[in-house]
Parts: structure tokens; C-alpha cells; sequence
């Protein structure tokens, strides 16, 4: 009898934890139709810069609209290398983002390394102020910061937005210091007592461990120097230093706005910064599995 009540116990147990899996089952679905739902939102602005980007000035205003045009070109590309010098600034937004991200790639990793790692006093106090000024809307340091740059002449070049990257970003050092506290200690330890100094720690061990974190802040700040229009627009005086971002103004006239060039810029404009997000994904995926496994 007591063997056939634990049968029966374990049976109606197996049974209410078959009701969960079949509801979830049913709920897969929906959740997939949702996601797809906000797939296919996030989706739509692009698709449709994408085809415009093919279509002619009469299937672009034609009512009701289209998705795909009839007959696809490629002139508005023509039209868009030729309405402003593409390849100048082309070179000068690779030039922009590329010391961009090898500021942030230097300065944020040893950041966050002392504020994980080091023990010394004060390093709490550095965290908060860090942290706080994260907190301030980049419209009240646009004035003060503008005027500093003004004071020392180098309003004009590309410093203002460069060297700011080498002294480290908030947002970034929050996120290596993070990604740095889940790291043992025990690994240092052993690596100091076969009297590796804090640099050779930091070289051989802590960096090669956080790659996962360097290529996600190395993505993020990529495509915020690339995307970036608000600084340049501001700092930037003279034509032939203009990326790309202000470059797209070009379309935009008294007498209305060239869309289909205007499209065409835009999707050259996205597709290098849309390369290296897939490029960095697969980093991605690696530091939450690595995380998950630890």
C-alpha cells in the first residue's frame, strides 16, 4: 500500500508539472507572434529607406504608396555621390570614429580595471562622481564645453571629438567595471604571488578575459562617432572636414528635399555601422554565455 501511494503521489505530481509545459507550449506562439509584431516595427523604417533608395522620383510620391518600386535603378546612388564629396567624407567619419574607439578601448578598460580591482582610497568616491555625471543631459555641458574649446583654439578641428574618448567614457567604465567584479580574484592572486606586476596582470589576464566586454563598448562607441551629427555640426567649420552625418544636409533644400538620393546616402550612411554591430555580435553572445556557464 505505501508503495502504491507513493506511485500515485508521484504520478499527480508528474501530472501538475505537465499542465505548465503544455501551457507554455500553447504560449510559445503568441510570444513569437509579439516578438515578430516588434521585429517587424523596428524593421519597417529601414526596409523602407532601402527601397526608396531604388525607386524613381515618380514611384516615390505615387499614391497609394508602394513598398517596392516597379522598376528598381540605381541612379539616386549616382545622384548621391555626386550631390556632395561621399569619399572625403566618408574617410573623415572613419577617421572620427576610428580614434574614437581606440580612446575608449585605452582609457575605459584600465578605469574600470582600478575601480574593480585595485583596493585604494577614494575609489568609491571616483565610482559616484563617475556614475553622476551620467546623470547630467548633454544640453547643460554643451555651452561650457563649447566655450573651453573656444578658449584654447581648437574649435575647428577634430580634437573636441576625439580626445574627450581618451579620458574614458561614464557609461562605458561603469559597464568593463561590472564585467570586471564577476572576474576571481583568485586568478590574480596566484598571477601576484609568481610576482607578475599590476600592468602584466592587466595585459596578459584581464584584458584577453574581458574581450566580450571590450568589442560590446567598442561597437557602442563606433556607431555613436559614426551616427554622431549634433558635435560635428557644432565643432566643424570648414567643408572639407564634414562626415557623413552632416554631409546628408546636402539634400535638404529652400525648394524641397531630393528623397531618393536622400535615401540612398542614408542607406551607405547605415551599412558600415549595421557591418560591424554583426561583426560584434558574435562577441555578444559570448559574454552571456560565458556568464551563464561561469
Amino acid at each position: 500500500m505505501a508503495l502504491d501511494t507513493a506511485t500515485m503521489l508521484r504520478r499527480a505530481e508528474e501530472a501538475r508539472a505537465a499542465v505548465p509545459r503544455a501551457r507554455r507550449r500553447r504560449g510559445n506562439p503568441l510570444r513569437y507572434a509579439a516578438l515578430l509584431a516588434i521585429c517587424a516595427a523596428f524593421l519597417l523604417p529601414f526596409v523602407v529607406m532601402l527601397t526608396t533608395s531604388f525607386k524613381d522620383p515618380a514611384d516615390v510620391f505615387r499614391f497609394p504608396p508602394r513598398l517596392l518600386p516597379d522598376r528598381w535603378s540605381l541612379d539616386n546612388f549616382g545622384a548621391a555621390m555626386d550631390a556632395m564629396p561621399f569619399w572625403r567624407y566618408l574617410g573623415n567619419t572613419v577617421l572620427v570614429s576610428g580614434l574614437a574607439v581606440t580612446g575608449t578601448l585605452l582609457s575605459c578598460p584600465l578605469v574600470g580595471y582600478a575601480l574593480a580591482k585595485l583596493r585604494w582610497r577614494g575609489r568609491g568616491t571616483v565610482l559616484v562622481l563617475a556614475l553622476g555625471t551620467m546623470m547630467l543631459p548633454p544640453q547643460v555641458t554643451l555651452v561650457p564645453l563649447y566655450l573651453m574649446w573656444d578658449k584654447v583654439g581648437l574649435t575647428g578641428t577634430y580634437l573636441p571629438l576625439v580626445v574627450p574618448s581618451f579620458f574614458g567614457t561614464p557609461f562605458f567604465i561603469f559597464l568593463m567595471r561590472q564585467f570586471l567584479v564577476n572576474m576571481p580574484d583568485d586568478l590574480l592572486e596566484a598571477a601576484r604571488l609568481d610576482g607578475a606586476s599590476e600592468l602584466r596582470i592587466y595585459w596578459r589576464i584581464v584584458l584577453p578575459l574581458a574581450r566580450p566586454a571590450l568589442a560590446t563598448i567598442a561597437v557602442f562607441q563606433f556607431v555613436w562617432a559614426w551616427t554622431d551629427f549634433l558635435n560635428p555640426l557644432i565643432y566643424l567649420d570648414d567643408d572639407s572636414e564634414y562626415t557623413l552625418s552632416i554631409g546628408l544636409y546636402n539634400f535638404f533644400s529652400e525648394h524641397g528635399v531630393e528623397w531618393g538620393p536622400l535615401m540612398a546616402a542614408s542607406v551607405l550612411f547605415t551599412l558600415p555601422a549595421l557591418v560591424i554591430f554583426l561583426i560584434g555580435q558574435r562577441h555578444f553572445v559570448e559574454g552571456i554565455a560565458t556568464k551563464g556557464l561561469k
